[in-house]
């Protein structure tokens, strides 16, 4: 599909690429890993035809499509969020309009015979190309991804300057995907997405038809999408197989092989310079110290990667909390006329480790506000529990840092005397090493001063934390030292994050913020999902246990236990079921929810042949029009032949708009049967 030949580019004295050969098949899904400024984004916007390489060049067939999305930066304004959306199909629009333009000239009596045949065939041209290209489903697939992106359908006809940055690239994300190009290259999509929509956006990406390369700090993500990494480092690509997790294993097996290379190449040099430097003056062995000059004037030195430190250190010490570390008891929370939180009871003990999970704008940062007191509740009662010392990081952390000091002064500020000796390993585990720690906060990037505001909390006694969005702008590295940090914490952690291996890594309980209400779910991430899949299923909302309801703590002896009451250990799948009786009536629950798959199935089987016959009789409807709109003499009658040809047109439009919902009952039906 594409081929880099030899190129090199270069930014002053730096050079991020020496004469690469790298290529691109059809259909590929790649992943693009590398540190920061190994030069990822200006191979993006190569590839796109944004930038040029200084050597070599770059093949492209002559109809292949390019869609490009930056980090940020993006802005739409003038246009509802759905009519941006759809310009990602103006080919089709502009075939619409000027099927319209037809349809409204044909209705002129004036118009010559020939003028008129020539239209009609133009008209039936066009309604060809209209259909092939999916025309009538246009608005359904639109409809899809919005939906699937977070936005509600009250968005679709809001203009899109009233949304902010975030919202402005996910209506960029929507145009690129709607427009299906065939090489898309994404530079960190998952920025501004929650997770429901990260979600969506996987399953969208395995299943898309034609080539993606992207790059991710969201090792999750590359985990569920990619189907190989290509590794820019030294100045190279390297191609590995496989998704994230294997890359790591194989680029680790790589650099020892190059370590150890290393270390025998210069114990080989040694060697021949310690023969030169002895035997350089004897006259017996000069023509033995210039073959091994000559030697040493074609070795090629083998380059390994810097070795990134390791860092692991302990939080500060803090003297423990209470059993009951923070308690909110039928709280209301309102802005204006909205209302985020409606009698919310919420009981928090010590060492929890809880992730607050729902779509954006369903509260989650407000909630977060509320238990670090920065917010009052409008109504109700915020409990803090005994001892509870709480650290907050909010969204806009990184905006609250001074910026008069420098880098260093910044995290010896309020720091513990004895956490001091640590600042700078600290500060070297996220990416500021050198003279970077003695820079001012006022010119740092918005990625490096959030990268100091999470090194700064790190320093902080506490045994309470409330971290929202910590990871914004971390790379996979700094991403690790703060997760193995948190995994090490002792105290109580509450923290909001769209990075799902994050979450999954540190969270032992979920609450699911929405509809004004926060929902507990005891269990890891992946039990969530599996007790939401069931609810969905089964056609109703999980009950909340009661005791989470009332705010009341749970037992810690009694067992976890699932919405349908059964008993669980860590996962999903491992039901633990009672003898005698209890795997009785396991199978009797698991015929019965077969049972109900079955009549789902049979319900959608018959809804789909009666969309089927619809369409069929539709379709004879517009056959018979299509017959009386040829006949001679059918525009005679102005008004009637107007008003033969809007029936016709509007019989298309719900043709097209049947054909959806049949497709999309089909494709659920499939689901079904599979299931079953």
């Amino acid at each position: 599909m594409i081929q880099l030949a030899d190129i090199s580019k270069s930014f002053g004295d730096r050079t991020l690429l020496d004469h690469v050969t790298w290529q691109l098949g059809d259909g590929d899904r790649v992943g693009l890993c590398g540190p920061n400024g190994a030069g990822k984004t200006t191979l993006l916007k190569m590839l796109g035809g944004l930038d040029e390489p200084d050597e070599g060049a770059i093949i492209r067939p002559a109809n292949l499509t390019i869609g490009y999305l930056p980090q940020d930066g993006l802005t739409h304004s003038g246009r509802t969020v759905f009519e941006e959306a759809s310009s990602a199909f103006q080919p089709l629009l502009d075939i619409k309009a000027e099927m319209h333009d037809i349809e409204h000239r044909l209705g002129d009596a004036s118009i010559p015979q020939d003028e008129h045949d020539a239209m009609l065939h133009r008209y039936s041209e066009l309604q060809d190309r209209f259909r092939l290209g999916d025309g009538y489903s246009m608005d359904l697939r639109i409809a899809t991804v919005l939906r699937g992106l977070g936005f509600g359908p009250e968005d679709s006809a809001r203009p899109c300057e009233t949304f902010s940055g975030g919202w402005q690239m996910r209506i960029a994300l929507a145009k690129l995907l709607l427009g299906r190009p065939n090489l898309l290259l994404l530079d960190e999509p998952t920025n501004h997405l929650d997770l429901d929509a990260r979600n969506w956006l996987e399953e969208y990406l395995s299943a898309y038809p034609y080539a993606v390369i992207l790059v991710s700090h969201d090792r999750y993500f590359l985990d569920a999408v990619v189907t190989r990494i290509t590794d820019l480092n030294l100045r190279k690509l390297t191609d590995y197989v496989g998704n994230y997790s294997k890359y790591v294993e194989q680029r680790d097996l790589m650099l020892d092989r190059l370590r150890q290379m290393k270390r025998e190449q210069d114990e080989e040099i040694a060697r021949v310079k310690m023969f030169i430097d002895r035997f350089r003056y004897q006259a017996t062995k000069a023509a033995q110290v210039q073959s091994r000059i000559k030697l040493l004037e074609k070795v090629v030195p083998i380059e390994v990667p810097p070795e990134r430190k390791r860092i692991h250190f302990t939080f500060p010490t803090c003297a423990k909390s209470g059993r009951t570390v923070l308690e909110l008891k039928h709280v209301r929370k309102a802005y204006g006329p909205v209302t985020v939180f409606e009698n919310v009871n919420l009981h928090i003990e010590r060492g929890d480790r809880i992730a607050l999970v729902g779509p954006n704008g369903a509260g989650k940062s407000t909630l977060m506000r509320m238990l670090s007191r920065e917010e009052a509740p409008d109504s109700g009662t915020l409990i803090i529990g005994h001892q509870v010392i709480t650290e907050y990081f909010a969204q806009d952390e990184a905006v609250r840092l001074d910026p008069s000091l420098t880098v260093y002064e910044t995290l010896a500020a309020g720091s513990p005397n004895d956490m001091v000796p640590a600042i700078r390993t600290i500060l070297g585990g996220f990416l500021f090493s050198g003279d970077d720690v003695y820079k001012k906060v006022a010119v740092l990037s918005g990625g490096e001063r959030t990268r100091l505001a999470v090194a700064r909390m790190l320093l902080r006694p506490s045994n309470t934390l409330l971290l929202d969005e910590p990871t914004n702008h971390l790379d996979l590295d700094s991403k690790d030292v703060l997760l193995e940090a948190l995994e090490d914490y002792g105290g109580t952690l509450i923290i909001v994050s769209h990075d799902r291996y994050f979450v999954e890594r540190l969270a032992t309980k979920i609450i699911e913020i929405g509809h004004r209400q926060a929902i507990v779910y005891p269990g890891r991430y992946a039990e969530f999902l599996w007790s939401k899949a069931n609810a969905d299923r089964a056609g109703s909302r999980p009950p909340t246990p009661s005791h989470q309801a009332a705010g009341a703590p749970r037992d810690a002896a009694s067992p976890r236990r699932r919405p349908d009451g059964a008993k669980a250990d860590r996962g999903p799948d491992k039901v633990r079921a009672t003898e005698g009786g209890g795997a009785r009536e396991d199978r009797k629950r698991q015929d019965a929810e077969r049972r109900k798959r079955q009549r789902a199935l049979e319900s959608l089987q018959r809804r789909i042949a009666d969309l089927e016959g619809r369409i069929a009789e539709r379709e004879a409807r517009v056959k018979e029009l299509e017959a009386a709109m040829s006949a001679p003499g059918f525009y005679d009658d102005r008004e009637a032949s107007k008003q033969l040809l809007d029936q016709h047109q509007a019989l298309m439009w719900e043709v097209g708009d049947l054909m959806g919902q049949w497709e999309a009952l089909q494709e659920h039906a499939a689901e079904h049967a599979a299931e079953s």
